[in-house]
């Protein structure tokens, strides 16, 4: 049977330095865990076929489709805070691009597909956990409509992978708008390569940025259009409580999209100084953090692109750091209109960030669940019937009987009526994210027993985050003490 990929692959046609060209490396028994079949439709492809034997052979990486030009991308990138000249993808092989339904073109990649030039000693294969938890959080992202790769399908490769212990394998079809990071620019200021740059500002300008290229400057343009969708990336990221983990350069995409789900995960309690990551032990990646570490990722960016914003090396820096300086207006008016939606204000009067500061700051010395806060605000903010859901979910309810008096007085000078605003609050106002317990019992059922069933079930909830799912309602109550996650893993 053919299965027909509609590749058209522009990365693949820039010169040979961007990247290695790498096949696949095959694996023993592939099975198909799960086929995103509406993505599929939605990349032109056909879910049936894709989801026979000969697709998961496709899938599994053991066949190439016709037309795909498999590789591994070169970039560089700093790892917490250290420079690496050379990463690049030490697991991943990109089989091609494809136009979806909506005339965008997206990367096909496969993760876990076996070593590439890049690996740095390093097996090239993904364990199954990983794999699950990327594919469960990037679909939750998109349900919950944020920027972020997608996940096509997982497949169990019927071998074992050796991390701490023998896991088993599994290979990830992951979908972007492309996979080009700052660390992609990195790799080429490294080496001095101005062409190379160039080259590759010229192609993501086309790709992801046109009306840059219409600008007297695109180059200044380009970089003003990526600190703006990273501004506006990140404050979202903070609006649901997520926290990346790893906000390496390398981790950083051009797109605005979140990328590369390694130990990432959302809060439970509110606070700020929140870090899941194992290998985060300074806090550098912390919940509060994302902002101070988007702008620092930003300005490595910018000073790749000195070469190309003026000759002259004074005027570039002066050209890079006004571009710079606009980060900071740009993700607090993301972030305060968000808080303020998130609060069922419409208008916007000087106080509301005082407001919004002092519950967020009223949720962390109470220990507040962040996401069960906002979700039940939306229904008291239809009348004080509905405080008493809210006050429950902190330590001591009279700091919130406190902040809610302000709440309401501030609300009364809204247009919109009790009901409109409740459902205008539930629309931004999650009643679902991936708990972090339910992500690692999900994982666990699968690596330990075979058993696929909580990872269907918990991925079907996520879908509809911000619906009511009464049968499920269990799935939006945070961990008991004896439940809860303090600690999240990379997986490589």
């Amino acid at each position: 049977m053919t299965i027909h990929f509609p590749f058209d692959n522009t990365y693949a046609r820039l010169p040979d330095r961007f990247y290695a060209r790498v096949e696949p490396e095959a694996v023993a028994a592939p099975r198909l865990v799960r086929l995103n079949r509406d993505l599929a439709l939605h990349l032109g492809l056909d879910p049936d076929r894709l989801s026979s034997p000969d697709g998961v052979e496709l899938l599994s990486g053991n066949r190439v489709p016709d037309a795909a030009e498999p590789i591994a991308m070169a970039y560089a990138g700093h790892q917490f805070g250290q420079f690496v000249p050379q990463l690049g993808d030490g697991r991943a092989i990109l089989l091609g691009e494809v136009v979806d339904q909506n005339s965008i073109r997206r990367d096909i990649q496969l993760k876990g597909s076996g070593p590439t030039p890049f690996s740095r000693r390093g097996d090239g294969r993904a364990a199954l956990g990983p794999v699950l938890r990327e594919y469960l959080l990037s679909e939750a992202m998109a349900a919950l409509g944020l920027p972020t790769t997608r996940a096509l399908a997982a497949v169990l490769t019927g071998e074992t992978v050796a991390r701490e212990t023998l896991l088993p394998g599994a290979v990830l079809t992951r979908v972007a708008s492309s996979h080009i990071r700052v660390g992609t620019f990195q790799f080429f200021a490294a080496r001095q390569d101005v062409e190379g740059l160039r080259l590759l500002a010229d192609y993501v300008i086309a790709r992801h940025y046109p009306q840059a290229a219409e600008s007297d400057r695109p180059y200044r343009a380009f970089l003003d259009q990526v600190i703006a969708a990273q501004a506006d990336l990140i404050a979202r990221w903070l609006h649901i409580g997520f926290i990346h983990g790893v906000m390496n350069t390398d981790n950083m995409s051009i797109a605005g999209e979140t990328i590369d789900y390694g130990p990432c995960a959302f809060m439970d309690a509110y606070d700020p100084a929140t870090v899941f990551s194992s290998i985060d032990r300074q806090g550098r990646y912390a919940y509060g953090n994302q902002p101070r570490i988007g702008l620092w990722n930003l300005t490595r960016l910018a000073e790749t692109l000195l070469p190309l914003l003026f000759l002259d090396e004074d005027k570039a820096v002066a050209d890079a750091s006004e571009a710079l300086e606009a980060f900071s207006g740009k993700f607090e008016a993301a972030y305060h209109a968000g808080l303020r939606r998130k609060l069922g204000l419409l208008t916007e009067r000087e106080e509301d960030l005082t407001l919004a500061g002092d519950l967020l700051n009223a949720m962390a010395e109470n220990q507040a669940d962040f996401t069960l806060t906002f979700r039940r605000l939306s229904d008291a903010a239809a009348g004080p019937a509905g405080d008493e859901a809210v006050r429950n979910l902190f330590i001591n309810p009279l700091a919130y009987d406190a902040w809610a008096v302000r709440w309401r007085e501030r609300l009364s000078l809204e247009p919109q009526d009790g009901a409109s605003r409740q459902v205008a609050m539930r629309a931004v106002n999650p009643a679902f994210i991936p708990r972090n317990h339910r992500v690692e019992a999900m994982i666990q059922a699968a690596v330990e027993r075979d058993d696929f069933a909580p990872f269907e079930e918990l991925l079907a909830v996520l879908s509809n985050p911000y619906q009511d799912q009464p049968a499920f309602a269990h799935y939006s109550e945070p961990p008991e003490p004896h439940q809860r996650v303090y600690r999240t893993f990379c997986g490589t």
